[in-house]
This record gives C-alpha cells, sequence and structure tokens, in this order.
C-alpha cells in the first residue's frame, strides 16, 4: 500500500521506498516515429506505461529529452550520457537517488499488465538482488521491465565509462533474479509489430 503523506519521489509499497521509470529516449528509427507517442485506447502508449508503473511504484518519471515530452503530465529526466542507449537511461534514472528500489521500464511495451509488476516489485523487494527482471514466455529476459536496487549504480556508470552498452552483459554482472510469466511480453519497434499488436 501507499502510505499517505510521503512526497511522490518517496513513495512506500508495501514499506519498501519505490521509485517508478519510463525509459523514451530512444531514437525509434525502426519505427519510424516516437514510439513513445503511438495511439493506444484513446491515448498515447507511453501514457499507458507510465500510468501502470506510478500505479505500482506510486510516482513515475520519464527518462529522456524534456523538450520533446513536455505537453505530457510527467516529470521527465534528462540523460546523463545521451546517445549511449538505454544503459544511460538506467543511469539517469539511478542518479536521481529517489528511492532503493528503482522500477524501470521502456515505453514501447503495450501488453504490459500492472500484475506482473506489482509481483515483480514484491518480489525484488523480498530479495537480496541486485536486480530482477521479467522472463516472458518466449525465455527472453526483459532488462526493461525491471527492477534496480540503487547500488547498481557503480556499476551502471562503470559499464558506461567502458562503453560496455550491452544491457544483457550488465545483468551477466548484477545476476538478477527471475519472475518468470507465461506469457511474451512484447517491445514494439517497427510499424509491422505494432500493426500485428493491434490487430491482435
Amino acid at each position: 500500500m501507499i502510505i499517505p503523506g510521503k512526497r511522490a519521489t518517496q513513495c512506500y509499497y508495501l514499506g519498501m521506498r519505490a521509485a517508478g521509470f519510463v525509459l523514451v529516449g530512444g531514437q525509434s528509427s525502426r519505427m519510424g516515429r516516437d514510439k513513445a507517442r503511438l495511439p493506444l485506447n484513446s491515448r498515447l502508449l507511453v501514457e499507458d506505461v507510465a500510468e501502470k508503473v506510478a500505479k505500482v511504484a506510486g510516482n513515475v518519471a520519464l527518462v529522456g529529452n524534456p523538450a520533446l515530452y513536455s505537453d505530457l503530465p510527467f516529470e521527465c529526466i534528462r540523460d546523463l550520457h545521451p546517445g549511449l542507449g538505454p544503459l544511460a537511461g538506467i543511469e539517469a534514472a539511478l542518479a536521481e537517488n529517489k528511492a532503493d528500489w528503482n522500477l524501470i521500464v521502456a515505453c514501447d511495451m503495450p501488453g504490459l499488465a500492472t500484475h506482473w509488476l506489482e509481483e515483480l516489485l514484491m518480489m525484488a523487494r523480498q530479495s537480496s538482488k541486485l536486480c530482477f527482471v521479467i522472463e516472458d514466455g518466449s525465455v527472453r529476459v526483459q532488462p526493461l521491465c525491471a527492477v534496480y536496487r540503487q547500488d547498481c549504480l557503480p556499476l551502471v556508470t562503470e559499464a558506461l565509462s567502458d562503453r560496455r552498452l550491452s544491457l544483457l552483459d550488465l545483468l551477466a554482472v548484477l545476476d538478477p533474479g527471475r519472475m518468470r510469466i507465461a506469457s511474451p511480453l512484447h517491445n514494439v519497434n517497427t510499424p509491422e509489430e505494432w500493426q500485428a499488436w493491434a490487430a491482435g
């Protein structure tokens, strides 16, 4: 539950200080348009994802270029190292030092279920792992649907300094816990993938 009277950036979920972030800093080059602004159920995809994250973490901020999202009702945090991909987005989220546990999700997951995020955050809280990720029904690990402890920041910063930008390489270092779900967790990266999702 969320304890009344706490600031949004220091919200407590089941006794654990948590913060929520949605990464919107990608180039969307394969989509040909900003994935965050794809229309979904009379609103934008990023609004759908951000509201789910906020419901679970008690708060949410976007991570990307604030100038591109000033029309949306969300705080937006600038990448500290623009152009270095989602790892830089994770760094920017953790560098805010808002919470012990940070729920970090990409903006391009239209099928994201709130109860998955709730269970993920609960499992992370009960674990000693630095990170907890979803492993979906396609046996794919999802580093951008994950909970990262604040203690991950030095390892993320070191990887960026060394230009080791692969998220899977980071997970190999963090040795994350995994929450398995039966369904695939879709990322939409191309117009064809988006059309297939919308048609399904």
